[in-house]
């Protein structure tokens, strides 16, 4: 499978209740070409993932309304988008208006990856982004028809990019990872919301303690600290 068969295999994914950062857009929020612009990152991340010597894929439950669903990118918010980016070497161009949004989780989870200096894919049990009915900016957990497409998903990812080891972030994701697929190397860290923060930086530090160095300053953070 490649890069362009996965985006058609996003395509594909229609259940209630959801939206596609990569074929819809946000009435309120995106810009007009927003899903041609998430389309054309994640196609260039995957195939550079895939060339690349990938330590990790690390993976999260579902996009949330403040992160995923705007981004398009797995576990990054608006404050971590260029950073995202920059990682893969691609210029960065918004698909959302606004000041930047911020996610909890993702200001976790980017905590530790700036300092960390090795390939990392980031991905989601289920792709797409989960809503309370008629509540779009909200976040549920995705049900288990849900999930069972997004593992598919998720296993032709794994098999085109070949990670070294797996990280899954909180108990769901690691239910499915552990059980899906077939890489040997899981790892299972706290997931950082409801008091698990402390724990998520300590096993992430551990995990990646030959590899970390100080954080390159965040455009976002840095313009409106000045």
């Amino acid at each position: 499978m490649s890069a362009g068969d996965i985006l058609k295999a996003l395509g594909r994914l229609e259940f209630d209740n959801t939206f596609n950062p990569y074929f819809e857009r946000c009435p309120v929020y995106d810009a007009q070409e927003a899903p041609e612009i998430r389309r054309f990152y994640l196609h260039a991340m995957l195939e550079r993932a895939a060339a690349a010597d990938l330590d990790a894929i690390w993976v999260g439950r579902d996009l949330g309304y403040r992160g995923g669903r705007r981004t398009g990118l797995a576990l990054t918010d608006d404050v971590h988008f260029s950073s995202h980016l920059s990682r893969w070497g691609l210029e960065p161009e918004r698909p959302t208006y606004g000041e930047p949004v911020a996610e909890r989780t993702a200001s976790v989870i980017w905590n530790i990856l700036l300092q960390v200096q090795v390939p990392i894919f980031l991905w989601n049990v289920f792709p797409l982004h989960p809503f309370e009915e008629n509540k779009p900016f909200t976040n549920r957990a995705h049900n288990a028809k849900e999930r069972r497409a997004g593992t598919d998903i998720l296993v032709h990812i794994v098999e085109y990019l070949r990670p070294k080891r797996i990280i899954a972030v909180g108990s769901d994701a690691y239910k499915v990872v552990s059980s899906a697929v077939s890489c040997g190397n899981v790892s299972k860290v706290r997931h950082p919301s409801y008091g698990g923060q402390s724990e998520f930086l300590a096993t992430m530090e551990s995990l990646y303690a030959d590899v970390m160095e100080d954080p390159e300053p965040d455009l976002f953070s840095a313009r409106r600290c000045s």
